[in-house]
């Protein structure tokens, strides 16, 4: 960018003298001018900005307006980074933003990823503590740009006194019990409460069910067993786990009786109060609030609504019944003049689908509904949708036309989270698309991820590690290898570590397509993701390389990998070790008899004996023929035969008597092998 030369404020000047005259010969000289304030600002390092160009060609038409030249840009403060941002595409080879602090300790598995995850958490709700619990150590501010909810937060109470202000102080720091006692000392003393600040202890109380808020990373407080079985008890019967955690809402709590000393209840009391017992479990009560509220000739609010559209399900059992009860909600919503609003809609679709087979007509009349009033779906709305339709059933019943239609409306959006459970929609999506096995579905999921900043709404590592499984496991399924190998090498490890059933799905889709001299390489990316103590994939991968035979570099690549895989048995690590089986000790010693590594594939054989394990007849057979030349190991390997009281025995010494030049001793001691043998017989 080249800087503005000292004459800029002449420069201005004759930029707002251009400006004053060019409405007078633009129709005129129109291009002439243009050009010349076009090489006026370029003889000063500036260039003629978009929008007098814009102006410039509208004046052609009409001579009456004149141009606004503007005098300044206002850009924000993150404009630089932003635009560098768009320059760069994602490094597939680095690990992803949020573990780069430190390159020592990027993860490099998934368990290494959760760990750091937690370890970050941790160490940010550590320093959260020690700057709210200790502000006056943190008064300075270094930080540019300034984020104010990144700054130290005072959580001490500073007011003692009994005075407004000091209920004002408590109800801002969420100190529910500390506003509540200081409440009752101003209506003790008879001070005056304003009604606002009245309304806002009751928002509070009513948020947190009369319950102090859990600090990060706590239970909720006063949340113990018996809350929870009171809970599943009030409800009739189990829901999700995460429903346990919320309180329950107690018999005349404080919000009850500050609800009940309101000299003047309007329809914002009435809205925290239903709400609040919603939120906490007391649906029954939230409904005869909401009748009351009625009662008092009062209307009820779009948030009244949402609440009790929720509560549905918990007053009715039949599917019928809960629609019916919905229909009813929305009539009353029209005829009090109530607009509903995103949250409305997403709140009668995620009843709906409790709502069985009943709920695919309601749901797709709903969406047009939204559409009806202008109200754009979220993401949360599709993925209700999607649960509505493929629930149940096998991958065969799938409407798929349902989501390959929602897929080519949505296409080139760009979504902005607006719903908690919007987070929800692309795992499920991938879900859809892995059960029915279309592929094609599968890529336009993942090129929706990549539109505007809809990667943002995969979710956490957990639901994005699901996202990208699912998209991996349906192109290992459905692709050919080399672009399932061209996707591998892309998602990790910046977005993706691969679980031991990802690793299996890669296994197979090699070996479906004959490309098993990659194993090797998938060995280290095993050991690398942390899962070379898995047993069945450990084992999986040493049969897919001693199934058949391959050509002498393949093989030798196979016996390196076989004795890599050997020495990950043997470390002595924290994490649960590998155990040597029969099958794994078998296909380890036919690797190395195939690469004519005869004293390695013997000190294998050794470790049937040590481990206690039975080799197989086959593996006999085939280790006797690789050692021709040597008498002394054939003799041990009948020996071996003979300790494990194998039939095979007598045959494998008879062989070794006809085809190999043996000493007296030798031979002496395989006829006694043999006779003994026939004797025990």
């Amino acid at each position: 960018m080249v800087s503005p030369s000292h004459n800029a404020p002449g420069l201005s000047k004759n930029m707002a003298a251009s400006g004053r005259h060019a409405g007078h010969y633009i129709n005129k000289n129109s291009r002439s001018l243009l050009n010349h304030l076009d090489k006026l600002l370029g003889q000063r390092g500036f260039a003629l900005s978009s929008v007098l160009r814009q102006q410039t060609a509208t004046l052609q038409n009409d001579s009456t307006e004149a141009i606004v030249i503007p005098r300044k840009k206002t850009w924000g403060k993150e404009a630089v980074l932003e635009a560098l941002a768009s320059t760069v595409n994602r490094d597939p080879t680095a690990y992803h933003y949020q573990f780069q602090d430190d390159p020592y300790l990027s993860p490099r598995t998934s368990a290494e990823s959760k760990l750091y995850s937690m370890s970050q958490e941790s160490g940010r709700a550590a320093a959260k503590y020690f700057v709210d619990m200790y502000p006056k150590y943190f008064t300075k501010d270094f930080a540019e740009p300034h984020i104010p909810c990144l700054m130290p937060a005072s959580v001490a109470l500073s007011l003692e006194e009994v005075s407004e202000e000091a209920l004002k102080e408590r109800i801002g720091l969420r100190k529910v019990g500390a506003a509540v006692e200081m409440y009752d000392q101003l209506v003790q003393a008879g001070t005056p409460i304003s009604k606002q600040m009245t309304y806002d202890l009751l928002d509070l109380i009513c948020f947190y069910g009369d319950r102090e808020p859990a600090q990060e990373g706590e239970p909720e407080a006063d949340q113990t067993e018996a809350s929870a079985e009171e809970l599943r008890r009030k409800r009739g019967r189990f829901h999700r786990a995460s429903d346990t955690l919320r309180g329950v809402w107690r018999e005349n709590n404080n919000a009850e009786r500050l609800f009940r000393l309101l000299p003047e209840r309007e329809a914002r009391c009435y809205s925290a109060v239903i709400r609040g017992m919603v939120k906490h479990g007391a649906f029954a009560k939230a409904f005869d609030m909401y009748t009351d509220m009625l009662n008092n000739r009062l209307t009820a609010d779009v948030d009244i609504f949402n609440a009790l559209i929720l509560a549905v399900p918990e007053m009715r059992e039949a599917y019928t019944e809960k629609v019916d009860f919905i229909t009813d909600l929305l009539n009353q919503m029209s005829q009090q003049k109530v607009q509903p609003n995103l949250q409305t809609f997403n709140n009668v679709l995620k009843v709906l689908r409790r709502c069985g087979a009943l709920a695919k007509s309601i749901s797709l009349q709903t969406l047009s509904e939204m559409k009806a009033l202008g109200i754009a779906p979220s993401l949360a709305s599709f993925n209700h949708l999607l649960a509505i339709f493929y629930k149940g059933g096998s991958a065969a019943d799938y409407p798929t036309d349902i989501l390959q239609e929602l897929l080519s409306e949505i296409e080139t959006t760009s979504f902005t989270c607006q719903d908690p459970e919007d987070v929800w929609f692309f795992s499920s999506a991938m879900k859809i698309c892995l059960e029915t096995k279309d592929m094609k579905l599968g890529y336009k999921v993942q090129s929706l991820v990549g539109v505007g900043d809809n990667w943002r709404l995969l979710g956490d590592s957990y639901q994005q590690g699901m996202f990208y499984y699912r998209f991996f496991s349906l192109l290992c399924l459905m692709e050919h290898v080399d672009v399932v190998l061209k996707w591998y090498h892309q998602l990790m490890p910046s977005l993706y570590y691969p679980n031991p059933q990802g690793m299996r799905d890669l296994l197979q889709a090699l070996d479906t397509e004959s490309r098993l001299e990659l194993l090797p390489s998938i060995w280290k990316d095993v050991k690398t993701l942390g899962h070379d103590n898995k047993s069945d994939l450990v084992e999986e991968l040493l049969s897919l390389m001693a199934r058949e035979k391959h050509s002498p570099e393949v093989q030798e690549s196979f016996a390196d990998c076989a004795l890599d895989i050997k020495a990950a048995f043997d470390v002595d690590r924290r994490k649960p070790s590998l155990e040597w089986s029969p099958l794994a000790l078998g296909h380890v010693t036919t690797l190395l008899l195939r690469a004519g590594r005869i004293p390695q594939a013997w000190e294998m054989m050794q470790l049937f004996k040590s481990k206690n394990r039975i080799p197989s007849e086959a593996l006999l057979e085939d280790f006797l023929s690789q050692c021709s030349g040597a008498p002394t190991t054939a003799v041990e390997l009948v020996k071996l035969s003979a300790a494990f009281c194998l039939p095979a025995t007598p045959q494998l010494a008879q062989r070794v008597l006809l085809e190999f030049d043996l000493t007296e001793d030798q031979r002496t001691t395989l006829s006694e092998l043999e006779s003994s043998w026939d004797h025990n017989e």
